[in-house]
């Protein structure tokens, strides 16, 4: 590894598994000190363990729910203390959603949704900003989904939060691009946590979306999106702001033909 990261401090939320802990090992490998933020104590621990074990890295675990503000601020601000100074921010955490027809859908599921796929990270972005601008350098990195982009079936509250989100990106780039402080989404197509999670509820998935993919599979989260989040956390970043990089394999040139059997769901 180049050790592109060496010295820098890193938050990746949801990072005890899938895309976060795929990209938590790819900061460690590059040199960064990373906070393992995670819901669940058990994988949290346990790939804080890895990432020291594995590249010698500084890390640590902080348990997060970022569905609570206090707890993400808190978040933030462990960091801070810790290392002194936050450089490096990626709003990953998901496990919100279910799949189901829009007039099916609940309050409740939207509201659930947004707080995790949009309030969450922007509760991280603003706590996290007033460190990035003292320091004159920051990387944000918010992971959003095609699944917005294209308008996939059965997942309004994911489309939705995460459309939100890539909104979010583009306008704090705007706002923060004179700080030093630059904002990017990746949109992925990879075999994370919450695919995993869908495909067992409904196993025709995984295989109906690696036909799909132009290259015939999904990505693997280590090994084909954690480079790019590298890259975006990186120096060579500095001039690239308030875009989405579509790290899918091609799928989204043409779009997906995404049309899962809901006719069964009530």
């Amino acid at each position: 590894m180049s050790e592109a990261l060496a010295g820098r401090s890193a938050i990746v939320t949801g990072a005890g598994d899938g895309i976060g802990r795929g990209v938590a090992r790819r900061f460690a490998a590059e040199g960064a000190r990373v906070l393992v933020a995670e819901l669940n104590p058990e994988t949290g621990e346990r790939v804080a363990g890895e990432l020291a074990e594995e590249f010698g890295a500084d890390a640590r675990f902080f348990p997060t729910d970022v569905t609570d503000r206090d707890q993400v601020e808190a978040m933030v601000a462990f960091c801070a203390d810790l290392w002194g100074s936050v450089d490096v921010l990626v709003n990953n955490a998901w496990g919100a959603g279910t799949v189901g027809r829009v007039e099916n859908k609940t309050d409740e599921q939207l509201a659930r949704g947004f707080a995790m796929g949009y309030y969450g990270p922007f509760w991280a972005m603003r706590a996290a900003f007033p460190h990035m601008k003292r320091q004159g350098w920051g990387r944000v990195i918010n992971m959003c989904s095609l699944n917005g982009v294209n308008a996939h079936m059965g997942t309004l509250e994911y489309n939705s939060a995460k459309e939100a989100l890539r909104t979010l990106t583009r306008t704090a780039a705007r706002e923060w691009a004179p700080t030093g402080v630059v904002v990017n989404a990746i949109c992925p197509g990879a075999k994370s946590a919450a695919f995993h999670r869908m495909a067992a509820e409904h196993p025709e998935i995984e295989a109906a979306a690696d036909r799909a993919n132009p290259m015939g599979r999904l990505g693997d989260p280590e090994t084909d999106i954690a480079p790019v989040a590298v890259f975006l956390a990186s120096e060579g970043a500095r001039y690239l702001t308030g875009n989405t990089l579509f790290v899918d394999g091609g799928s989204h040139v043409n779009g997906v033909a995404w049309t899962p059997d809901l006719d069964g769901e009530q």
